[in-house]
């Protein structure tokens, strides 16, 4: 067995459901500190949904930095009796491992600190710090977790040059696909006031499905814009509606419809909320008197052109797997978006995703390795450019 493979299973081994982190952290953290490493535990959240975030760094960060970033923990398991083997029981078969978190992301954190003992092993006096950023909060609200090392780390004045995020990012096959940036997300509850009344007289009520219909229609037709050549253009799509007492003959008073854009850099929150806005007016509807309309950003676009880190990572896959990999900001959000407030470029890379969230989640026993020796080959190639000036 090795060694990667070893320490992904005693991760997936730890039931650290979301904000759970169920010693993961500890862990990893007992292999990084005979490397050198300075690791600090900062904790966030309330008493009842307590929060634990790994910093650790290798360097004084007088050197470019190359973060290593992911979350210990874990999706809900869903209905046991639906898993062939227990989920955190890690389980071969048919040449995979099982367990939740296996894709995401256990098997990329463990590759992480492997490639790191490996390349420190040869290169004891590399020419970059190395630094861990992990978290127990991207499964969940995420307000506790990355945000808020970000944001210790901003105030602090650290310098953090690249960022390696080990979402699950190959599709086909491992290092078919990296994810270079991703779209932003903006949601919105729109509250649009009736009046309620008895439906056999429509006109001692005022319904607010109907005056919220026709806006509703624009909005879905609506482009935001056309996108460019990193981001498809930026969507809008409805995720709840809800409107009514449950009785056939009332008209309702309010109906409540949630929403939410994933834009691209092409747009802003700030002018999509304007143009909502306009448009609700020119279908009649003031702010106030006819509508409530709260706002929550969950996170801004993102964006890594081809440069140091993209090229290291690149020819490390290259290297590693002889594949030509794709570049990608396609999928929902991550981590990445808040470490790139601090970090100029973020990248992410992972095993296969097909199997994430799923009932008996797993990556294929033939991924994990070359998933580490990606990391460690990365690694080299960044160390080589900061040694040559590059």
């Amino acid at each position: 067995m090795s060694a990667t493979l070893r320490l992904t299973e005693q991760l997936i081994a730890r039931s650290s459901v979301t904000p759970n982190d169920e010693g993961c952290q500890a862990l990893i953290a007992a292999r990084l500190m005979p490397l050198g490493f300075t690791c600090e535990t900062i904790e966030s959240g309330p008493a009842d949904f307590r929060v634990t975030n790994l910093w650790a760094r290798l360097g004084t960060g007088q050197r470019p930095t190359l973060v290593f970033a992911g979350h210990t923990d874990v999706v809900p398991t869903g209905p046991l009796e639906a898993w062939t083997s227990n989920p955190f029981v890690p389980s071969h078969r048919d040449g995979k491992l099982f367990g939740r978190g296996a894709a995401d992301m256990k098997t990329s954190l463990a590759a992480m600190v492997v490639a790191c003992e490996e390349f420190l092993a040869f290169h004891p006096q590399p020419a970059i710090d190395i630094a861990f950023l992990l978290t127990s909060d991207e499964e969940g609200p995420a307000v506790d977790g990355t945000v808020v090392v970000c944001q210790t780390l901003k105030q602090r004045g650290e310098r953090l040059d690249w960022c390696i995020v080990g979402e699950p990012t190959s599709v086909e096959r491992t290092g078919d696909m990296i994810k270079n940036g991703r779209r932003g997300t903006l949601s919105g509850k729109l509250i649009v006031k009736g009046v309620q009344g008895h439906i056999a007289y429509p006109h001692l009520a005022k319904n607010p499905i109907h005056l919220a219909a026709p806006a509703l229609a624009e909005l879905v037709a609506t482009t935001w814009d056309e996108g460019n050549a990193f981001f498809p253009p930026t969507s809008w799509q409805i995720s709840n509606i809800h409107g009514g007492t449950g009785a056939s003959n009332v008209i309702p008073g309010t109906v409540v419809i949630d929403f939410n854009f994933r834009f691209s850099t092409e747009s802003t929150p700030e002018a999509l909320q304007q143009r909502v806005r306009e448009l609700l007016q020119r279908h009649g509807l003031a702010e106030g008197p006819d509508y409530d309309l709260a706002w929550t950003l969950g996170g801004r676009p993102f964006l890594t052109a081809p440069g140091t880190l993209v090229d290291a990572v690149r020819q490390a896959i290259v290297d590693e797997l002889g594949v030509q990999t794709t570049l990608s900001t396609t999928g929902g959000t991550s981590d990445g978006r808040f470490i790139a407030q601090v970090c100029a470029q973020v990248i992410e890379f992972g095993p296969p995703n097909a199997t994430i969230h799923k009932i008996d989640e797993h990556v294929a026993l033939s991924d994990i390795e070359p998933v580490k020796n990606v990391y460690r080959r990365t690694l080299e190639h960044l160390s080589r450019a900061a040694g040559s000036g590059a």
